[in-house]
């Protein structure tokens, strides 16, 4: 079957225009959607988290919701709960805003272990349960977590079991300086996205998800070579946990993205290679206090020792 990334790289046209200077976290963010993920941003204030999240919501048809995560923020704030309504004398449900299809949650470490956990069965099962019942969620559904880097009083570090959830976890930088010029000619554009018109609908947006899982091959050589960077990260020196299989899939299911937005219908070392530091680094536990650029430089290290297909 010969695929077709056309409309996404419109898409990716598209919204620079609003995200000047933020292509790569642009293809990430897409990349990890499109491989059925979820996405981890760590970066300052006011770079275009919001922005982006709502950007590729609108450009894909699909609904919207955002959670602003505080230390008093409850589970139901997330989920939804049951009101009753006294002139029907029983209770009806309210969805919580984890029934959109794209759910920014902002400071995601703001909120608490137990609202943290919240998420834990959305991310994982496509699902949640709520006094005992179970609800199916929108499909598709991407939750956009950010966390600040510097502002750690009264935030609660995110488990290792919610990190796994995460296919990505990326930053975006500062714009480069004629980016940020434009951005202060135009002002900010946030408030135009809202009237975007979809430029995939949410039809086709399920459609290439699926077209990407089922049609773009990844070798036995490749499958291999994934094999190894796993095995390798369980008995390297600095970790005292290595990926899970978890992680491998996400690693497999990544480079397949990453593949078909580059154009092609199948993996090459590259695509696993060059995805690593996003990967691979928030799914690991090291042994010592590594600063973030360390962590990245040994899991690059590790990457570098192992043999590449041919």
């Amino acid at each position: 079957m010969e695929l077709d990334n056309g409309q996404i790289n419109h898409l990716i046209r598209s919204l620079l225009v609003y995200l000047q200077g933020k292509e790569k976290a642009l293809r990430l963010s897409l990349i990890a959607f499109f491989s059925r993920g979820h996405l981890l941003i760590e970066d300052l204030p006011g770079l275009g988290k919001t922005t982006m999240a709502i950007g590729i919501a609108k450009s894909l048809g699909l609904g919207f919701g955002r959670v602003q995560c505080t230390s008093d923020l409850l589970p139901s704030d997330i989920t939804g709960l049951s009101i009753y309504n006294k002139s029907k004398g029983e209770f009806e449900f309210h969805h919580g805003p984890i029934f959109n299809n794209i759910v920014l949650v902002d400071e995601i470490n703001r909120a608490t272990p137990k609202t943290q956990s919240a998420l834990l069965e959305a991310m994982g099962e496509k699902q949640v349960t709520i006094e005992e019942k179970t609800y199916q969620l929108s499909r598709p559904f991407f939750v956009l977590a950010t966390q600040n880097p510097l502002e750690q009083y009264g935030t609660f570090p995110l488990p290792e079991s919610q990190m796994d959830r995460f296919m990505l976890k990326i930053s975006i930088g500062y714009p480069d300086r004629e980016s940020e010029m434009d951005i202060l000619r135009g002002g900010s554009k946030r408030q135009e996205l809202y009237s975007l018109n979809p430029i995939i609908d949410k039809a086709h947006t399920l459609q290439l998800q699926q077209d990407i899982r089922d049609n773009v091959h990844v070798s036995d050589k490749i499958l291999s070579y994934i094999i190894d960077i796993v095995e390798a990260s369980r008995n390297h020196k600095y970790l005292s946990s290595g990926i899970s299989t978890r992680g491998a899939l996400a690693i497999t299911a990544t480079a397949r993205a990453s593949a078909f937005i580059s154009g092609r219908d199948f993996v090459i070392p590259e695509d696993v290679k060059d995805l690593s530091q996003y990967t691979i680094v928030h799914r690991v536990l090291f042994k010592e206090e590594f600063d973030s650029q360390t962590r990245k430089e040994i899991i690059k290290s590790l990457i570098e020792r192992i043999p590449t297909p041919a």
